[in-house]
């Protein structure tokens, strides 16, 4: 039975992309390099910051100058979050929806914990979540499955009983890679793109979602 929630944040539960995507271009401009293609910000989504560099510079970089970087990249973040964020459109009545029928639920991110638990707080949204796995407490990033396993562990559940709500390619195939249903949110990736990577279905945002409509028996 389908009886858990485990949610990704940026672009899931916080409409974040605007400010990352203004913060690589930021970085690049930065570094003098003019990205070959215009949605070069996709290689970004989903991955930690340290895994994303090598990727959007097309080149081998050392541990340490992927982290320079990757703390750079966070610090123009922080620069454009400060002009305030948005949660996406319907997710705090999901989420009372959910708290309401007793529903377990995690956040499972590739954000630092510090930021994480800084922009859920800001937006109210803190409260609705048992368990927050970050990339600070697992080793790999997705695709790689551990911070969602790392989840179901915390909420006592098995990864069968979880459903995921990712807006990235890799987001849902580390999910899908855990054992866990996924549902596509088409903030970043198209609900064809989401689907192609193993979602069983994609929603704009939450707005007159319902748990009945996906949980399982």
């Amino acid at each position: 039975m389908t009886n858990t929630c485990i949610f990704d944040m940026d672009g899931v539960l916080i409409d974040s992309g605007a400010h990352h995507r203004k913060a690589w271009r930021a970085l690049l401009d930065e570094l003098g390099l003019v990205p070959k293609d215009p949605a070069f910000w996709r290689l970004t989504i989903g991955r930690p910051a340290e895994e994303a560099m090598p990727l959007l510079l097309d080149r081998h970089l050392t541990p340490a100058e992927a982290h320079r970087l990757a703390l750079r990249k966070r610090d123009l973040y922080a620069g454009f979050a400060a002009e305030g964020l948005l949660s996406v459109p319907g997710v705090s009545g999901f989420l009372d929806d959910l708290a309401r029928l007793g529903v377990p639920r995690a956040v499972g991110t590739s954000a630092t914990r510090g930021d994480a638990v800084s922009l859920l707080e800001g937006l109210g949204l803190r409260r609705y979540f048992d368990v927050i796995v970050t990339a600070d407490d697992v080793r790999f990033g997705k695709p790689n499955p551990e911070v969602y396993l790392e989840s179901a562990r915390r909420l006592g559940a098995t990864p069968a009983a979880c459903v995921v709500f990712e807006d990235s390619v890799v987001g849902v195939q580390a999910a899908r890679s855990a054992g866990m249903r996924a549902i596509g949110v088409t903030t970043a990736h198209t609900a064809a793109e989401l689907q192609q990577a193993g979602a069983e279905t994609a929603v704009v945002d939450f707005e007159g979602l319902r748990w009945s409509a996906i949980a399982r028996p």
